[in-house]
């Protein structure tokens, strides 16, 4: 009876054990954003403890597009009101597998884009009271925010994630 018991007894350490080393990765160094108009760059980053599962990094990068308004006869005047840009996605592979469960996030960018179909001339503010005949030109998008998590797995397990804002470089906050 008591050797029934240390075999199921060492059988749970045995399964335990493997799973705990996988949840436990080490931050060897924080991955830095830095913000360049509408796009968003993170360097470095390097991760222990990842096994030999592969683990992948996932950035979106957030932003505003402000426009300026042209009316019919080709005068221009800023827009008064910034509208939401498209996120911009970059993925990446930490490379780990091969690497003895290190991993290093590897230069990734993402840039936010205008919207696609642009907005309204009304919504961005051209022409006061929301005349039809002004036309939107010359978009400027500006990345306001950015969020990183790196994944491992079917992409359900969640190791790291962290929100960057502007102005950069900075290692971000943890969400």
């Amino acid at each position: 009876m008591r050797k029934s018991l240390l075999f199921v007894a060492t059988a749970l350490v045995a399964i335990a054990v493997p799973s705990i080393a996988g949840a436990a990765i080490n931050v060897k160094s924080e991955p830095v954003a830095t913000f360049s108009g509408a796009s968003v760059t993170v360097t470095g980053g390097n991760f222990s403890g990842l096994g030999n599962v592969p683990a992948f990094a996932h950035l979106t990068v957030v932003g505003t597009v402000t426009y300026t308004c042209a009316n019919p006869q080709g005068h221009e005047a800023p827009g008064q009101n910034p509208v939401a840009a498209q996120p911009g996605t970059k993925d990446g592979d930490l490379g780990n597998s091969d690497h003895n469960g290190r991993g290093t996030i590897t230069d990734m960018t993402a840039t936010a884009t205008a919207p696609n179909p642009p907005p309204s001339t009304k919504t961005v503010g051209c022409g006061g009271g929301g005349s039809t005949q002004w036309t939107l030109t010359k978009p400027v998008v500006t990345a306001t925010g950015a969020h990183l998590t790196i994944t491992q797995g079917s992409g359900d397990t969640v190791l790291f994630c962290r929100d960057y804002a502007p102005p950069g470089p900075t290692t971000g906050t943890a969400c």
